[in-house]
């Protein structure tokens, strides 16, 4: 493949969480505690640019993020200041994704 042809690599950092000790599956997660501040804190970093999709998989006990960021440390550090850290959400992997195929 010709120099024009190819795509710039892009990577970001793909964030897999799962539910914390005080996320009640019992409840809706708009019913959570302290839902207002993540999702204020959740809008923040989406109209930043950290955020590049994200969301809860199947039965909300488990998020996905696609985040921009320089490192690991750097997600990590964010994500610390969100009110959900360590009670509703606990960070299960950071790793690395390149996208080969489509746009965002």
């Amino acid at each position: 493949m010709s120099a024009d042809h190819q795509r710039k690599l892009t990577t970001f950092l793909v964030v897999r969480n799962h539910s914390g000790p005080q996320y009640d599956p019992s409840r809706p997660v708009q019913e959570q505690s302290d839902w207002p501040a993540h999702v204020s804190f959740m809008n923040e970093l989406d109209e930043v640019g950290f955020i590049v999709v994200g969301g809860p998989l199947a039965g909300e006990r488990r998020t996905v993020l696609v985040v921009q960021a320089e490192s690991e440390q750097a997600v990590r550090d964010t994500l610390a200041r969100d009110p959900w850290s360590e009670t509703h959400l606990e960070i299960d992997t950071i790793e690395p994704w390149s996208i080969r195929l489509g746009s965002l």
